[in-house]
């Protein structure tokens, strides 16, 4: 006979707030590397078994496909804002950040030309303010002088002229072609490679 356990003994601990923080950054991690390599029809099950967890688990964190790619973006921008104000950090290297989100990320790309667009309907504000975000985060580090400094919207038309060059079927030659379109733009880019603390 199988005994029961008592209430105390019942299950063990799901790990509370850290299992769940650890999930959710394990969903957008994958996420992003599904979202690479299949775009964003990608299904959120191959995200889920890629994370290690399981759908529910998905679901609780991004109730539906938009949440989780709203979350893959914030943290692209977050990625580039926190490189942009670590000590000793110049603006070749935040372009490296920035270049190897746009090789890894069409959606990304395409958060990159909403502030452009935003006079256009459609638009949605989310894109339009993560794209502003991007730009302050460079612009903190544009030194004068700079190529992209002498009129105001250079900057971000320079990101998405890079942008549009991303293309290729793979990481590496779609970073090939972002290295190049820079170097004809005359502005110096850091190691391509997310930023980590």
């Amino acid at each position: 006979m199988t005994q029961q356990p008592t209430s105390d003994e019942r299950r063990p601990a799901s790990g509370g707030q850290k299992a769940a923080a650890r999930n959710r950054a394990a969903l957008i991690a994958a996420a992003r590397e599904i979202y690479a390599e299949h775009g964003l029809d990608a299904p959120l099950s191959a995200i889920a078994r890629r994370a290690g967890v399981g759908q529910g688990v998905l679901y609780r964190h991004f109730p539906d496909r938009s949440a989780l790619a709203m979350a893959v973006l914030e943290e692209n921008v977050r990625q580039i804002e926190r490189a942009a104000a670590s000590d000793g950090v110049d603006l070749a290297q935040v372009l490296g950040v920035l270049t190897w989100h746009q090789t890894e990320s069409t959606a990304f790309v395409g958060v990159l030309h909403a502030d452009g667009a935003a006079s256009r309907s459609g638009t949605p504000a989310y894109a339009v303010e993560l794209s502003q975000r991007v730009e302050r985060a460079l612009r903190r580090l544009l030194p004068a002088g700079h190529p992209l400094a002498s009129q105001r919207e250079d900057l971000m038309i320079a990101v998405g002229m890079v942008s549009g060059a991303v293309t290729g079927p793979t990481r590496e030659h779609r970073e090939r072609r972002a290295r190049a379109a820079w170097r004809l733009l005359g502005v110096e880019v850091g190691p391509v490679r997310p930023y980590e603390e």
